[in-house]
């Protein structure tokens, strides 16, 4: 064969192509189950984390299949909500079907379009409710957990985390364990604007709902503030207004009569 004319060109870089894109193929076939294990097993380590289930550093030196069977020893129910507050779909507790972070992005647009959202609720065996946050830092997107007591109105925990913020200063929202630390027994004050404040020398006013913003990351502590602020927003009428506890009488109500029945 000829291998300086157009028509072997032409087929050798077919056969190069069919052959790179069976050996890709191949690669994320076998790749793609340990890669939904291990996003699975971090979404379940930030949220546990917050959730105080477990020291941050124990979760992070347990194997995947530890720390997905820790959360199904704790969690109690999962649920979503609308921006109205009101209950509107289950969420599974099966440690084989986690609602990962890919999803918040979405229903981060949702919020800030005030269309349908479904925000996910996560109640532990503790009492203490998780819900996510998320928004845009510096370089890209920036999440989190939140931890509320069950009052709803005190923080137990938190965890952050980011896709590209610069190491040494934006990214301390994930590296530093002092930054995280700063939310437990804050309050988120539903109904104000803001609801909570991560500002520069926030603290110094004495207000409950405040942390100081991290000294060099400016850009991230504001994206991260804003981040915040948008999802406390969504879940107000939730938590702020009684629908959350009125759900809960219900819950209650509901096993009552069902051990009455027994």
């Amino acid at each position: 064969m000829n291998t300086n004319n157009n028509v072997y060109t032409v087929i050798y870089t077919a056969v190069i192509v069919v052959v790179v894109a069976a050996l890709l193929a191949f690669v994320s076939g076998k790749l793609g189950p340990a890669q939904d294990a291990n996003a699975k097993a971090e979404t379940l380590r930030q949220m546990m984390s917050a959730a105080g289930v477990k020291p941050t550093e124990e979760l992070y030196a347990a194997r995947n299949a530890e720390v997905l069977q820790l959360y199904a020893d704790n969690i109690r129910e999962a649920y979503t909500i609308g921006l109205d507050g009101q209950k509107n779909g289950e969420l599974s507790v099966s440690k084989d079907k986690i609602e990962l972070i890919s999803k918040l992005k979405p229903q981060h647009k949702a919020i800030l379009a005030g269309g349908d959202v479904t925000l996910p609720v996560y109640i532990f065996n503790s009492g203490i409710a998780v819900i996510p946050i998320y928004g845009a830092g510096l370089w890209g997107p920036v999440w989190g957990y939140i931890a509320f007591q069950p009052d709803c109105h005190t923080i137990a925990g938190a965890f952050f985390d980011h896709e590209s913020e610069t190491p040494g200063l934006g990214a301390k929202i994930k590296d530093e364990p002092w930054f995280r630390e700063k939310f437990s027994g804050k309050t988120v004050e539903w109904g104000d604007t803001p609801a909570f404040r991560l500002e520069k020398h926030a603290e110094a006013t004495g207000a409950t709902n405040a942390v100081d913003a991290i000294t060099g990351a400016t850009m991230t502590s504001k994206g991260l503030n804003e981040a915040l602020n948008v999802w406390f927003k969504a879940y107000e009428k939730h938590f702020g207004s009684g629908a959350f506890f009125s759900m809960l009488g219900e819950h209650a109500d509901s096993e009552t009569i069902n051990t009455e029945e027994e």
